[in-house]
């Protein structure tokens, strides 16, 4: 069966204090409250509602899925009365802004909590994880009177959230989208079909706010004339309460290969007259508009890569420690952790967890900075750095989910193939990762066109001399084999952008035969760093007595794995990308 989760609490304390800077964050305008008692508080009672209300529903709520009753969804069982009690907790509310009832916290605390949501339930966790996404969106591009009316109980949860953006003919060419918007009085009129809606229906929450992409009479061909709006599923009594319903109905959920317990919705808009929406901004702008919303998705969505490796990872471990198979030294009936390939495996997963964990963390961190920075100069510099962290987040961390979840059923061998354990649940739920949100070749795309060719690769460099100081640091503590691996890797990444620009301008096809790779070397060089920063870091702990010891060495030798055997990859990486894409485009198509 299925182990008992426990969110490592440890794990994220030290990160975000030794190496992503906490303490500075909490001086920021606006996060006084963030003080280092209120987040062991938070981190603590997190650890528990999680730990204990959320995890023990994961397999059962796998189980039983979804169904669709006419137009209804009813849920899982294992989950009633789960959200509720997440939301009364407050845990949806942690960052909002306090003007509309949030905490106010930072989001380098929040990402911790969000980790252990998505551990216990990846399923159930993508319900709040969307909602925040509307948050943001509504919060950036919402005029006044919108704000007001959704943003405090999308805030506290009282209200679920959704994202509209695939159609059956319009998945990532989103300039085929062909939901329309006709204006009548102060409102549109929505008639169309939207697939792979999450959580796009259910009755955990008094009204779902749609977030939906269309076209009005008269927009321009393409993604210049989508607009963006919000369709609620209940129409708003002047009092604010839910009225009516409106004209949006679940016609079909998908029967997926893994995360079974969260409703997977094809919403079908207007079929009775005209979904009722409104107008969010201006008309035309509505792409600008969503990626407020999906940049959020695809970070939250990296983090989810994190969450379940941290889980898999958690569940090899108690069960290597468990089954007994063959001798080791000293062990005549030795459980298998004994064994040197098997703690390659878990050494190999740790690592990339952390790693994994480390550059999400590094992310929120910086964002932490873009809102709360009053120079706006050094502001600029963190928006860069979110910018170009974003898609290495995002498909890093969910290829390193495939890998690690895995390696968690190999760890198990026979019984991790069969679903009694568990462990075949945390791979089938992984795969949609690398998918969704924009598939990681397109977040490899994002990274080679506009984040690294659209400014000259000026962004890219400024990142790379930023970490180059940690190859110094690193032999300072003696720590000269993570130096070595991390300078030879930061090489590796300056190389690789030059040889993208140069042989971009010979081929064409070039810069997509090199993508995928440019963005994996770079996700491993800087989560490599920052491994080797926890590893600084428990040096100095050790040096100077504090700390638990044992733990401190755990992270120098996680750092150390992590270089040797895990960073030699860029090598690879980078002749994959100076090789250009003559293998790459090398058959015809017919020959396929």
């Amino acid at each position: 069966m299925m182990t008992v989760y426990k969110a490592p609490v440890d794990d994220m304390t030290f990160l975000m204090n030794q190496v992503l800077g906490m303490d500075e964050i909490a001086q920021l305008p606006g996060f006084e409250e963030a003080t280092p008692d209120m987040v062991d508080a938070i981190l603590s009672e997190a650890a528990r509602f999680f730990g204990e209300v959320v995890a023990p529903t994961n397999q059962l709520a796998d189980g039983q899925g979804s169904k669709l009753d006419g137009t209804k969804v009813i849920t899982a069982p294992a989950l009633d009365g789960i959200y509720q009690q997440m939301t009364e907790a407050g845990w949806t509310s942690l960052t909002g802004d306090v003007n509309y009832g949030g905490q106010g916290m930072p989001m380098l605390l929040s990402v911790a909590v969000d980790e252990m949501s998505q551990s216990a339930n990846m399923s159930f966790g993508l319900c709040p994880m969307l909602t925040k996404g509307v948050v943001t969106a509504l919060s950036i591009y919402g005029d006044d009177a919108q704000k007001d009316l959704y943003l405090p109980k999308l805030i506290s949860g009282e209200w679920a959230g959704t994202m509209n953006l695939t159609e059956p003919q319009a998945g990532s060419d989103l300039a085929a989208v062909r939901t329309k918007a006709v204006p009548e009085d102060d409102h549109y009129l929505l008639s169309g079909q939207k697939i792979f809606i999450t959580w796009g229906d259910h009755e955990y929450t008094d009204n779902i706010i749609h977030l939906v992409l269309a076209r009005t009479p008269d927009a321009p061909e393409g993604v210049k004339g989508i607009s963006l709006f919000v369709v609620p599923k209940f129409l708003i009594n002047e009092d604010g309460s839910s009225g009516e319903r409106n004209d949006v109905y679940c016609v079909g959920l998908e029967h997926k290969m893994g995360i079974h317990a969260s409703p997977t919705c094809a919403l079908s808009f207007g079929d009775n007259g005209g979904a009722v929406g409104y107008l969010v901004g201006e008309e035309n702008q509505g792409l600008v508009y969503m990626f407020a919303m999906m940049n959020e998705a695809r970070l939250a969505v990296g983090l989810q890569g994190v969450s379940i490796s941290e889980r898999a990872y958690q569940q090899a471990v108690a069960y290597a420690k468990d089954r007994v198979q063959g001798s080791a030294p000293g062990e005549p009936k030795a459980t298998i952790i004994h064994h040197p390939d098997v703690r390659r495996m878990l050494m190999q997963m740790r690592a990339l967890t952390e790693g994994a964990r480390a550059l999400a963390y590094c992310s929120m961190a910086h964002e932490d900075r873009v809102h709360k920075l009053a120079d706006l100069e050094q502001a600029d510099y963190h928006r860069r750095r979110v910018d170009i962290l974003t898609p290495l987040v995002k498909g890093w961390c969910t290829e390193i989910g495939m890998e690690v979840t895995s390696l968690g059923v190999q760890v198990h061998g026979g019984m991790g193939f069969v679903e009694e354990t568990g462990a075949a649940q945390y791979m089938r739920d992984a795969r949609i990762l690398p998918i969704y949100e924009g598939t990681n070749g397109i977040q490899a795309m994002d990274l080679v066109g506009r984040k690294i060719a659209r400014d000259k690769g000026v962004s890219a460099t400024e990142l790379m001399k930023d970490l180059a100081p940690v190859v110094a640091a690193a032999n300072g503590a003696d720590l000269s084999v993570i130096a070595d691996a991390l300078d030879t890797s930061l090489g590796a990444c300056q190389q690789a952008v030059e040889t993208l620009f140069a042989n971009a301008r010979e081929d064409w096809a070039a810069p997509g035969a090199a993508a995928y790779n440019l963005l994996m070397l770079m996700g491993t060089t800087v989560a490599g760093a920052l491994l080797a920063k926890s590893a600084i870091a428990a040096v100095q702990l050790n040096a100077a007595g504090d700390g638990n010891q044992t733990f401190n060495n755990s992270k120098i030798s996680t750092a150390t794995f992590f270089a040797e055997q895990i960073m030699p990859r860029n090598q690879a990486y980078l002749a994959a990308i100076k090789a250009g894409s003559a293998s790459v485009m090398a058959l015809d198509i017919d020959a396929f």
